[in-house]
């Protein structure tokens, strides 16, 4: 991590976001002594971005219209073309939780495994990473069949928002160390 974040960052950032849903598993640890994943420490030298953080999250994720393997599907896919190593690793574990196989990223090497809206939105993805300005219309027109225009804006979102996240954890060089997986054994 190419920024350095002390315990009294953490907790001074975390009494600034007390009550946060979206942190509540993060503050819980910072409570411990312990440390959350490295991309919620980064942000927690800057408690604004860590708020605004956890409420686009959950406006993006928690409930949410969309499937949620669905949504896990296309971050997998935008953090495998930006090369976000923590996203990749910390989005493979929660893939994993969420029951979507041992080897998550084998279903987006084989899209003939995806169900059609999955391959859909795989592919909307991977659209708008490479050139938001020239997502084909087919395409568009195709994610309409299995997407609500609310449900169109919510898959953007989730693609923007991913975009944005490996943008900052490869920048700032953030580690996934696992956490994810402790968490659940513990």
């Amino acid at each position: 991590m190419r920024v350095r974040v002390e315990q009294a960052d953490l907790d001074a950032a975390f009494g600034a976001v007390e009550g946060s849903p979206a942190l509540a598993a993060s503050a819980e640890l910072v409570r411990a002594g312990r440390r959350p994943v490295e991309m919620v420490q980064a942000m927690a030298l800057r408690p604004e971005l860590l708020s605004a953080f956890a409420a686009m999250g959950t406006a993006v994720h928690a409930g949410g219209l969309v499937d949620p393997s669905i949504k896990e599907l296309v971050i997998l896919e935008v953090s495998r073309l930006n090369a976000c190593r923590f996203c990749v690793d910390s989005h493979v574990a929660l893939a994993r939780m969420m029951g979507l196989g041992e080897e998550p990223l084998e279903l987006l090497d084989d899209p003939a495994r995806l169900s059609e809206p999955q391959r859909a939105a795989v592919e909307f993805a991977t659209a708008v990473v490479s050139d938001s300005n020239r997502v084909p219309d087919a395409l568009f027109e195709r994610l309409r069949r299995f997407f609500s225009d609310a449900e169109i804006v919510e898959l953007t979102a989730a693609i923007g928002l991913i975009h944005m996240l490996n943008l900052f954890n490869n920048a700032l060089q953030l580690t996934y160390n696992g956490e994810y997986e402790a968490s659940r054994e513990a």
